[in-house]
C-alpha cells in the first residue's frame, strides 16, 4: 500500500514562526497517513525537546528531510560544518524512528558547479546515514549549471547503490518531467532507483525562478493522471509526501485545501 505523507514543511514555517508544537493540534485535523517530518537549522539545539514531543503524539513519521543547508555547504566545500549539521538530521531521524532521510546534495548559489564536492560529500553522508540505519535519498533539486537528471546519472556510475526522491515539481521546472517516462532513464525502474516521491505542482517556463513557489497538487500544470497512471505501468509501490504549501503570510493553516489535496491525491 502506498503511504501519502504531508511535509511538517508545508504546515510549519516562519510566518507562524517555525513553531513544531503547531503539530500537536494540527496531526488531530490531517487525515494523510503520516509526516515527512522537515528540519529546520533554527531546531538545532532543540532536537530532543522536539523528538520528545513529536512521538508524545503518537504520529507516524516515516520519512526525515534533512536540514536543506547541507547541500550547500557540500557544494561550497565546507565539508565539516556540512557533515556536523548532518549528524544533527541524523539524530532526529534516529529519534522518530525515521527510516529514510531526503537530502538535498548540491545548493545554494554554487548549486552544483562544483559537482566533484558534491561525488565527496555524499561518501561521507552516505556511510554515516547507513550506519545510523536510515536510506537516504537524493533529490532531483534544481541546478544553475547541469541538470537535476544529469546528475544523478553521474551519482548512480560513482555510487552503484545510490537511491533518490524524485520531486514533481523540480522536474517540471527542469522540463524533465518527460525524461521519467523515457527509455534513457528506465534504468530508474529496473533498479528501483527512486525510494520516494515528493508531490507539489508547478506553474511557470523553464527555469522560471520566480515561479518556483512550491503549489499544490492541481493548482499549477502538471498531468497528474498521466503521471500516476506511468507509476501504476512501472509498479511503484512506494511513498509520496504532498509538499504544497498550506500556510498564508499570517501563518494560518489552509486545512482544508490540505485534504482536498490528499483526495485528489488519493482519486489518482
Amino acid at each position: 500500500m502506498n503511504e501519502i505523507l504531508c511535509s511538517t514543511g508545508a504546515l510549519i514555517g516562519r510566518p507562524n514562526g517555525r513553531d513544531f508544537r503547531l503539530l500537536g493540534e494540527l496531526s488531530r485535523q490531517i487525515r494523510y497517513d503520516g509526516f515527512e517530518f522537515m528540519m529546520y537549522s533554527t531546531w538545532r539545539e532543540q532536537v530532543d525537546e522536539i523528538a520528545d514531543f513529536v512521538n508524545g503524539l503518537s504520529v507516524n513519521v516515516p520519512v526525515v528531510h534533512c536540514e536543506k543547508g547541507v547541500g550547500e555547504l557540500i557544494s561550497k566545500g565546507e565539508f565539516k560544518e556540512a557533515f556536523e549539521v548532518f549528524e544533527i538530521s541524523c539524530n532526529i531521524a534516529n529519534r522518530l524512528g525515521a527510516k529514510k532521510m531526503v537530502v538535498h546534495l548540491w545548493g545554494g548559489l554554487a548549486s552544483d558547479g562544483n559537482f566533484e564536492n558534491n561525488l565527496k560529500g555524499f561518501k561521507v553522508i552516505s556511510q554515516t546515514a547507513s550506519e545510523r540505519g536510515i536510506e537516504l535519498l537524493v533529490e532531483n533539486i534544481v541546478c544553475n549549471n547541469q541538470n537535476p537528471m544529469a546528475r544523478w546519472s553521474e551519482l548512480r556510475k560513482a555510487f552503484p547503490d545510490v537511491k533518490f526522491v524524485f520531486d514533481t515539481k523540480m522536474a517540471e521546472f527542469h522540463a524533465q518531467l518527460p525524461l521519467l517516462y523515457s527509455k534513457e532513464y528506465e534504468w530508474l525502474w529496473k533498479e528501483e532507483r527512486i525510494k520516494h516521491i515528493h508531490v507539489n505542482d508547478y506553474s511557470g517556463g523553464y527555469m522560471d525562478w520566480s515561479r518556483l513557489k512550491t503549489l499544490p497538487v492541481g493548482k499549477g500544470q502538471i498531468n497528474f493522471a498521466e503521471f500516476f497512471a506511468f507509476l501504476r505501468s512501472v509498479g511503484y509501490c512506494g511513498s509520496f509526501t504532498a509538499e504544497g504549501t498550506a500556510f498564508d503570510e499570517s501563518g494560518a493553516v489552509d486545512t482544508a485545501m490540505l485534504a482536498e489535496q490528499l483526495a485528489l491525491i488519493k482519486s489518482f
